[in-house]
């Protein structure tokens, strides 16, 4: 089955869809009904546009408006969440270039080529060019600001285990050094406490126990 990146079959309704986005309230979730009455997109045209907006990260597979499409709405980061939105959509681009809506027209041609494997003239192409460059008018990617510690994953939230990391230190004065050593701990995901509580008190029996004992 030969690649491709999203687009459109009409590229034109990616500036009215994004001006009536802003416009509207945000929807629980969005269907076809939305984007026919709110959106104002014809049967024929809104059709695809929901799958589109899933593709470009602004709805979730569940068709719920996702964190992109909230940000997109609030005014300071608009700009930045379509270019996150782009980066999202067009990654196997990224990949390739990691400057890629910086690229001129042709550049850009030759980039899609390269990863999907179409002809110069194909309607694929230059459909997926003509998306491309609508969502990069809405775009600003100096805005796009890294991700904060508190946004990365927690390890702890894992359902099947917790880690634990356990630092102790040893004196051994026979020798005049000091040894320090790092466990990680997998402990098993139940709210029983008396078993936290056997696997520490093993662990202080037969791991931490003093050097001098």
């Amino acid at each position: 089955m030969p690649k491709t990146l999203p687009y459109l079959v009409t590229p034109g309704n990616i500036p009215k869809v994004l001006d009536r986005i802003k416009a509207a309230a945000t929807p629980e979730r969005v269907t076809q009904d939305f984007v026919q009455t709110k959106l104002q997109l014809p049967t024929s045209s809104g059709a695809t546009m929901v799958p589109f907006l899933k593709k470009i990260g602004f709805v979730s597979s569940d068709g719920t408006p996702s964190a992109i499409y909230k940000k997109f709405r609030n005014a300071s980061t608009t700009k930045a969440s379509v270019a996150e939105a782009i980066k999202y959509a067009y990654a196997p681009l990224y990949e390739r270039n990691e400057f890629a809506h910086d690229l001129n027209d042709e550049g850009l041609r030759g980039l899609i080529i390269e990863e999907i494997g179409c002809d110069d003239d194909s309607r694929v192409l230059d459909l997926t060019v003509s998306c491309f460059k609508f969502l990069k008018q809405f775009a600003d990617f100096d805005g796009i600001q890294e991700p904060q510690k508190s946004d990365a994953p927690n390890p702890s939230s894992n359902a099947d285990q917790h880690q634990v990391a356990l630092h102790t230190r040893h004196p051994t004065r026979k020798m005049g050094m000091n040894l320090s050593y790092t466990i990680n701990l997998n402990l098993p995901a139940t709210s029983d406490i008396s078993v936290f509580n056997a696997i520490f008190r093993s662990l202080k029996e037969h791991l931490l126990k003093d050097s001098d004992e």
